[in-house]
């Protein structure tokens, strides 16, 4: 069984429930919440991973009140929602997920609570169609859930960006010009994003331009820029590899010439350093897959910001130089007043 699997397990289902009966009394408690549209100030807006919540915050800027719900440094495919996220699901006007069965335990709790006329949004499934998911090592086509990592492919999130200003300007017609003009200008900067990483690439020796991870979050990134990834370290249950499957990937390094493999800065991996160690190839253990640089309020704390980031330790490592993409933006796109969204930290 998948892990994905074992997420509709019974007890899991129950604590959902709970949750949702938890969350209907707190609301019937407070007489409940305004109605979608109701023009009673700005749009409740929920959303999961960082990187989803700043392209939501860059569109939406002042004019939506913005709750990123899922920790910064935590695994968004196991992350177990609690009763205060079930309440904030329950206020809100607008619920972003990534979608593509990342988050299913907080789509089993926003269905559960969600009030009368709010939307959830589910921007993988509206991106890509099922004919070009991507099923790989940790996601294989047998389990039937396609790899969801659309977001490390720029012009992929430049399609979640367009969906949430739609979404957005739906809800809230009479700022419908504002959320059009920051989607305008997030779209420009990730223009400018996707040619500095094809520019970059192509410093990058094409026999190296190969990747082994942690996660398996890459494969879209490397279909649009000429990569191919040969392994993740996490398998699909998001156990340990075995023996067998370490002793393989050693081999396939070795044979491939691979100069470097790559770890995430958020969660170290013991036999990626071994793996590393025995196959002769640099270990580079600082990649994010969901988790934004810095703090909050830096000016790379955001999306742009973690692809600038990432490229600039990916493509040296195997040879390239990143130099092109000290010409990314990756402040907030709008300027007329403080953000107004809540990351979880």
């Amino acid at each position: 069984m998948s892990r994905y699997t074992a997420l509709q397990s019974v007890k899991q289902a129950s604590a959902v429930v709970s949750l949702a009966i938890a969350v209907l009394c707190m609301l019937a408690a407070c007489g409940g919440s305004k109605p979608v549209g109701s023009g009673e100030g700005a749009l409740k807006v929920v959303s999961t991973v960082s990187p989803i919540t700043s392209i939501v915050e860059n569109v939406g800027g002042t004019r939506i009140e913005l709750k990123g719900i899922v920790p910064e440094g935590v695994n968004s495919h196991t992350y177990e929602p609690s009763i205060s996220i079930a309440a904030a699901l329950a206020e809100a006007d607008l619920i972003i997920l990534n979608g593509l069965n990342l988050e299913e335990l907080v789509l089993d709790l926003a269905e559960a609570n969600k009030r009368d006329g709010a939307t959830i949004l589910r921007l993988g499934d509206r991106t890509v169609a099922p004919g070009d998911y991507k099923f790989d090592f940790s996601f294989p086509e047998s389990g039937g859930n396609p790899n969801p990592h659309l977001w490390t492919d720029p012009i992929l999130a430049q399609k979640y960006g367009e969906l949430v200003y739609l979404e957005l300007a739906r809800l809230d017609p009479a700022n419908a010009s504002y959320y059009s003009a920051n989607f305008e200008e997030l779209r420009r900067r990730i223009d400018v994003l996707d040619r500095s990483i094809t520019a970059s690439v192509t410093t990058v020796p094409p026999p190296n331009r190969k990747l082994l991870t942690y996660h398996d979050s890459w494969p879209y990134w490397a279909d649009r820029y000429g990569f191919k990834v040969i392994g993740a370290i996490q398998p699909a249950d998001f156990s340990e590899p075995s023996a067998r499957e370490v002793v393989n990937m050693v081999k396939q390094i070795k044979e491939e010439e691979v100069p470097a493999i790559f770890g995430s800065e958020v969660f170290p991996s013991a036999v990626l350093e071994q793996i590393a160690k025995e196959s002769g190839a640099t270990y580079v253990d600082d990649l994010r897959d969901d988790d934004l640089p810095g703090s909050l309020g830096d000016p790379h704390h955001s999306y742009l910001g973690l692809m600038v980031r990432n490229m600039q330790i990916m493509l040296p490592a195997l040879g390239g130089d990143a130099t092109a993409l000290t010409d990314v933006d990756t402040s907030l796109v709008f300027a007329d007043g403080p953000s107004r969204t809540e990351y979880r930290e």
